[in-house]
């Protein structure tokens, strides 16, 4: 029963002298719990426990076990294959940008349809709609982050550990919160799961496969411009080109990219370059789960 059912139920005749003054001392109530920090403090615990019971509900269906083996017995495959450490890291690279997104769109789309009566059970209790949706999004994201980073991050320090392996890690984590909050999106645009796995693969074959296609057309068609700065743009608007060319720097191979490749190095080589591929990626991870936020917050289960 919303706010307004609850207005329309009362018999206004009936009413205590007092209501006013009732309604005025619990007003002050939920200020003075405002202003200690309970409201916040329940909200917090609240969330807590929903996070760590659907942390602990993902672990058991074993996906989680299954895609950290997957990333172990890459990252061994490839360290017996090649012992050059560039060339691992470049191969791995690979296999990051287009699994890492894959798997999280995939997942996180087929977990939230199967949690749909856990949510709805959730939504019956006296917990707020923001607290529920945030829990999912965090035990969902951590799930797969912890995923990747043991399935990479093992083997790694097991071999040899240095700076690339650390933006490696880094660069996974990012694409994975960033899918994630896409593929959230694209739950809750749709009540039907089929259309939903639809829209988060769309997302991924978009961002993965044809962005590229239309960058490198700007860039055949307008050769003869300077483009530096157009294509920095463009791919501030693609977190799998971003991610891919600040690792491609990282391996020292800016070489090879001529013109542009030196003035990416200059860019995302200072700390303005830093700060703008950061805020950029952090940008990707959150505006996707805050629109979805507000479309849950009002969407009719």
């Amino acid at each position: 029963m919303n706010t307004m059912q609850v207005i329309l139920t009362l018999d206004m005749e009936n009413l205590p002298a007092n209501f006013q003054e009732i309604m005025q001392q619990e007003q002050a109530m939920v200020a003075t719990w405002k202003a200690k920090g309970i409201i916040e403090l329940h909200y917090r615990t609240a969330m807590t426990r929903v996070i760590r019971y659907i942390f602990n509900d993902i672990l058991r269906t074993r996906f989680i076990l299954f895609y950290t083996g997957f990333l172990l017995l890459s990252t061994f495959a490839l360290f017996q294959l090649d012992s050059d450490f560039g060339k691992i890291v470049l191969s791995l690279l690979n296999i990051v940008l287009m699994v890492v997104p894959l798997v999280s769109v995939v997942f996180t789309t087929i977990h939230f349809f199967s949690s749909y009566e856990f949510i709805e059970l959730m939504l019956a209790q006296p917990i707020n709609r923001k607290v529920i949706f945030l829990s999912e999004y965090l035990a969902v994201a951590s799930s797969l982050c912890m995923a990747y980073l043991i399935g990479v991050g093992i083997p790694f320090i097991m071999f040899s550990a240095g700076q690339n392996v650390i933006s490696l890690l880094v660069i996974g984590v990012f694409l994975t919160l960033v899918f994630v909050s896409l593929a959230f999106l694209s739950s809750v645009l749709t009540r039907d799961k089929s259309k939903a796995i639809g829209i988060a693969l769309l997302f991924w074959f978009y961002f993965s496969l044809i962005y590229d296609g239309f960058v490198l057309w700007i860039i055949y068609t307008f050769s003869d411009y300077p483009l530096e700065k157009v294509t920095l743009t463009l791919i501030a608007f693609n977190p799998v080109d971003l991610a891919r060319i600040i690792m491609l720097l990282q391996l020292d191979i800016s070489a090879l990219m001529g013109y542009t490749g030196a003035f990416y190095k200059n860019f995302f080589g200072s700390n303005m370059g830093v700060l703008f591929s950061s805020s950029i990626l952090f940008l990707w991870a959150i505006i996707p789960i805050y629109i979805a936020l507000r479309i849950f917050h009002k969407k009719d289960l």
